[in-house]
């Protein structure tokens, strides 16, 4: 025959390396070849993974048809191991077959050639320098149609047709593997949702809702339910179906538990935990689900069912049932990926138990430790707040109407007196002490940052603001928001605290959105609002809103029987902190403590009882009298209201007569009052002795 030339090698070469597919390679290659060589049928066998091979063969009907990729026929040869087609594809020799019926080798492909009354045939090994790739068919129906020199020919074509399927093969090899890469990466991307899904969700049934997603394209299913046990296994409970089961499927599967506790082989739930591995179950067979079957007919949406245990190395919990309409059996591997989703899930439902149960054991212990509780409340009345003068007992009588509601409470009263303590008080006894109180002190934040420190920043709303931060009246939320200093608000930020007090609603520096705080109001000041209203220093329409129940804390001064007491408390709370072994007040000292006017308030007197005690070298607490050696009266631009005046006049009386207050020599000859009528007016200005000191210089 006629020998090619070098151009037609070359179009061959041009027309395969187009090709990423064998099956549209094959006519084109078929075309090309028939212009050099004649055959009736040409075909490929390219083995794949194990010793099994691809058979792609294509019948030529006539010269002048043209083929096409449909008219390739594909099918799957039996392992060629230890054949001699095994060998012909690892060698490197053409085979000439002159007549097919003389030849009893590679009966795996003739036989399909003689079938179709080929006569006679070529077998080319297609090799690369890298590996074999398989091997070329050309068959005819004439005998002897090829020689040995058809041969060398088709060897060299055979090279070129080699390199292209290979690089076929290769790109496949790739493509398979991306695959692989992706349905991997899909598979642990819908493992990581389950978990995401499962870490936030402790309720049972929003639990199996959030899951089911990600659990169906995980694994191919119709229903999804979730089957949890209790009382060491003998019941079900709680449960969690898919809303597509009937309810009595629930009743039902209750009572199936308990009567097939002590059969373990009868209950599907049972078993899967016994085995630590997920059963298929086809529910026209299952003799333990033939109540089911029974009860529902040809109603129930499932006809498979899978039970994947949920256990984890501390105790079985359950199972998660998956359901399929039709009775396809869940193969091997989609029952490993139920499994793995199954693990997560398992410690998800562990942990919200174990939640649960620390929940009923704090509730137990809070329960244990009401009485207790209430006790010390009593004893401490209101905690760190100390006295029992009338001044003090109206401002709690106050306090215990107010603080179960929710009205917004004014503290007015001087520095010093105690108004955080009183807010404290107040958001104790509310319904939301169960959440945070949050202080806020308007006159020390500089002015362009209070706004910032009130409703927060976003993230770049101004030099300086690297992150986003929620403000105090956020933090406030379902809590209770104190506002000390409330007359130190600037006039210009006045109206945007209004807005948040009337509204409940703010904006961060930076953001458009408008967020809905609840929170309970308490604001404190020392300062006069009503005269900073009528002075246009303040806004009214704010101080209205402010002024819904206020209190008025009385100063030191107007309760000095509370005195004593203070410095008792304050005396052992510093010498316990400071441990110091101080044990009494020297008599000299609460005098002096009694008769001081107190411009500092509590606070003041707190000072004054921690520096005593750091300087008191004994077991008796001593203060500087040179410190209260001044006049006791207050300093002139204090005011002093009559009540305060007369109390004086009558303390200053009674210490000069040594508190004796009858007889000629006594307090009340010196007032010129009737004895029984200086006891009534002592007795509604809260005058009393102060109590003797113990042996020893001192008392308390």
């Amino acid at each position: 025959m006629e020998r090619p030339h070098e151009a037609s090698l070359l179009e061959l070469m041009d027309l395969l390396v187009v090709h990423r597919d064998v099956e549209a390679m094959l006519p084109d290659l078929a075309v090309c070849l028939r212009q050099v060589v004649d055959f009736d049928e040409i075909a490929l066998v390219l083995p794949r993974g194990g010793a099994a091979a691809d058979l792609y063969t294509l019948p030529l009907l006539s010269a002048e048809t043209r083929p096409t990729a449909t008219e390739v026929e594909v099918a799957t040869l039996p392992p060629l191991q230890d054949t001699k087609l095994a060998e012909l594809w690892a060698g490197e020799h053409p085979v000439v077959l002159h007549a097919l019926d003389d030849v009893c080798d590679y009966a795996e492909l003739l036989a399909g050639l003689r079938e179709a009354g080929k006569q006679s045939a070529c077998l080319l090994p297609l090799t690369t320098a890298v590996r074999p790739v398989g091997v070329m068919v050309l068959a005819s129906s004439n005998l002897g149609a090829y020689d040995q020199s058809d041969a060398a020919f088709l060897g060299r074509v055979g090279n070129y047709v080699a390199i292209a399927i290979d690089d076929v093969r290769r790109s496949e090899e790739a493509l398979a593997h991306q695959r692989r890469v992706e349905a991997e990466r899909d598979h642990w991307r819908t493992l990581l949702e389950i978990n995401n899904a499962v870490v936030t969700n402790l309720d049972l049934k929003s639990l199996r809702a959030a899951i089911e997603p990600s659990l169906r394209r995980l694994v191919p299913h119709d229903s999804t339910s979730l089957m949890l046990l209790r009382d060491q296994g003998e019941r079900l409970g709680p449960l969690a179906f898919d809303p597509e089961f009937p309810p009595w499927v629930e009743e039902m599967a209750s009572a199936l538990i308990l009567t097939t506790a002590g059969r373990p082989d009868q209950a599907p739930i049972h078993v899967a935990l016994a085995l630590r591995k997920p059963i298929d179950i086809d529910m026209a067979t299952s003799p333990a689900l033939e109540p089911f079957v029974k009860r529902g007919g040809e109603h129930l949406p499932s006809k498979r069912l899978c039970y994947v245990p949920l256990a984890t190395a501390r105790r079985r919990l359950g199972a998660l049932m998956l359901g399929r309409h039709l009775p396809e059996p869940f193969t091997e591997d989609e029952m490993g990926r139920a499994m793995q989703a199954a693990d997560q899930i398992a410690i998800a439902v562990e942990n919200a138990l174990a939640f649960g149960e620390i929940e009923h054991l704090k509730d137990q212990l809070a329960q244990q430790n009401v009485y207790l509780t209430d006790e010390i409340q009593g004893t401490l009345h209101f905690g760190e707040i100390v006295g029992d003068s009338k001044a003090l007992q109206r401002v709690l009588a106050q306090l215990r109407s107010v603080a179960p509601t929710d009205t917004s409470v004014l503290l007015l009263g001087e520095t010093g007196t105690g108004k955080e303590l009183i807010a404290r008080a107040i958001h104790s006894m509310s319904e939301r002490k169960a959440r945070t109180l949050v202080t806020v002190n308007c006159a020390t934040s500089p002015t362009g940052l209070l706004e910032s420190e009130w409703f927060g920043h976003e993230k770049g709303a101004f030099t300086g603001a690297l992150n986003q931060k929620p403000g105090r009246f956020e933090l406030a939320n379902q809590g209770t928001l104190f506002l000390d200093e409330i007359g130190d608000v600037p006039l210009d930020l006045q109206s945007k605290l209004l807005r948040a007090l009337q509204e409940h609603e703010i904006e961060r520096l930076g953001s458009t959105r408008t967020i809905h705080v609840d929170f309970r109001l308490i604001a404190a000041t020392n300062r006069n609002l009503q005269e900073m209203v009528a002075k246009r220093e303040y806004r009214s329409d704010l101080y209205y809103r402010l002024n819904v129940f206020p209190i008025k804390i009385p100063p030191l001064r107007d309760r000095r029987e509370d005195i004593p007491p203070l410095v008792r408390y304050f005396t052992q709370r510093y010498a316990k902190r400071l441990r110091r072994p101080i044990e009494s007040v020297a008599r000299e000292s609460m005098d002096a403590l009694c008769r001081w006017h107190w411009p500092g308030n509590v606070r003041e007197l707190q000072n004054v009882i921690e520096r005593a005690v750091i300087l008191s070298p004994g077991a008796t607490l001593r203060v500087s009298l040179s410190e209260f050696e001044a006049s006791a009266e207050p300093p002139p631009g204090l005011a002093v209201s009559l009540e305060d005046a007369e109390r004086q006049h009558i303390l200053r009386t009674l210490e000069e007569t040594g508190w004796v207050i009858g007889g000629p020599a006594g307090a009340a000859s010196r007032l010129g009052l009737k004895r029984t009528t200086l006891f009534s007016t002592m007795r509604r200005l809260g005058i009393s002795r102060p109590r003797p000191e113990r042996s020893g210089g001192g008392g308390s």
